[in-house]
């Protein structure tokens, strides 16, 4: 099965796995799953990490593609199409990069692994 990860979902897996839920470590573990990463966890990381609002990833920030690449993960591009979505998103939930994510998810039919249940009302499926 395809899952796509949110951004803290990804950082955590990279940096702090035991913040992560037991059935989201296993899922990302699992051999069977096809674990995605969004273009828009590029754009979320590498602007938080220039804004010094996560300098604990700069590994990550500096070396995004070789670092996912690496986990074994998708990476999933945005298209005009996600973007349509994402701004026709009707719930109040005004940050782009879940408005975005939240649209890849429901457009590409993958749950999404998310501790962040302000996601819910956009109707994705969300697994922690």
């Amino acid at each position: 099965m395809r899952y796509l990860l949110d951004t803290h979902t990804l950082l955590w897996a990279a940096l702090e796995d035991d913040l992560l839920s037991q059935r989201a470590r296993r899922i990302i573990a699992s051999a069977a799953n096809e674990i995605v990463v969004s273009a828009a966890s590029a754009w979320e990381i590498s602007t938080k990490y220039r804004l010094g609002r996560i300098s604990f990833a700069q590994d990550l920030a500096e070396d995004f593609i070789p670092s996912v690449q690496a986990a074994g993960y998708q990476m999933l591009p945005i298209s005009v199409e996600h973007a349509l979505r994402a701004g026709r998103l009707a719930a109040e939930h005004r940050d782009p990069f879940d408005r975005m994510l939240a649209a890849q998810a429901i457009h590409e039919d993958m749950p999404l692994v998310s501790n962040d249940q302000q996601l819910d009302a956009f109707g994705v499926r969300r697994v922690w």
